[in-house]
C-alpha cells in the first residue's frame, strides 16, 4: 500500500504519515512533485514484455509526454535472483538530483524515494499502479530494498535517460532503509 511519512531533515521521527493516496497527492503538490494512481487497460503480469505494459497504459503516457515534452519512454524490471541487484541497490541509495524530472510508474513491485526538500525528508512507498515525478534538481534518493522485484515505466526529456549528479550528503544514511 502507498504511504507517505515526512520527517525532520535532522530527526527520523516522523511528523506526518498518511496511507490515503488523496492525501499523499496533495502533500507531494505542495513541494511540486507529481503523485498519481493509474490503472491498466489490460492485465499486465512479470512476463508481460515492454510492449504489451506500454500498450496497457499508452493514454496515460502519451498524456504526460503532451504535457510534459517526455520524449523517451521504456520499462525497467528488476528480480531478486539479479547478480548485480546489491550494486544497482547501493548506485541509487546515495542523495542526488538530476537535470531533468524522474518519473517513475510502478506497473508491479513496490520501491521507496526519499525527496529532501527544504528541511524535511519526504518518504514515499510507491506500491503497483502509482506514478511518481520529481522534479528536475530535487534532492533525493531511491531503495528498491534487499530483494528486488518490480517492473516501471520511466519517462524522460533526454534520450541520455538516467543521469544522476550526487551532493556527496550523508543524509540517506541517517534514514531507515526501505526493507521490502
Amino acid at each position: 500500500m502507498s504511504e507517505l511519512t515526512i520527517y525532520p531533515e535532522d530527526n527520523v521521527q516522523p511528523v506526518f504519515s498518511s496511507r490515503d493516496s488523496a492525501e499523499i497527492s496533495a502533500q507531494l503538490a505542495a513541494i511540486g512533485v507529481q503523485f498519481e494512481r493509474w490503472s491498466a487497460t489490460q492485465t499486465i503480469d512479470a512476463n508481460s514484455s515492454a510492449e504489451e505494459i506500454l500498450t496497457a497504459y499508452a493514454a496515460e503516457i502519451q498524456r504526460l509526454k503532451d504535457e510534459q515534452g517526455y520524449i523517451t519512454v521504456d520499462t525497467i524490471s528488476l528480480a531478486s535472483d539479479n547478480p548485480a541487484k546489491d550494486e544497482l541497490r547501493q548506485k541509487f541509495l546515495s542523495e542526488h538530483t538530476h537535470s531533468e524530472d524522474e518519473v517513475r510508474f510502478f506497473v508491479r513491485g513496490e520501491g521507496m524515494f526519499y525527496l529532501h526538500v527544504a528541511d524535511k525528508v519526504y518518504q514515499v512507498h510507491c506500491c503497483k499502479d502509482d506514478l511518481i515525478s520529481v522534479p528536475a534538481n530535487t534532492t533525493h534518493w531511491f531503495d528498491m530494498g534487499p530483494e528486488p522485484d518490480f517492473t516501471a515505466i520511466r519517462l524522460f526529456n533526454n534520450p541520455e535517460g538516467w543521469v544522476a549528479s550526487y551532493t556527496g550528503s550523508p543524509i540517506a544514511e541517517q534514514f531507515p532503509k526501505f526493507e521490502g
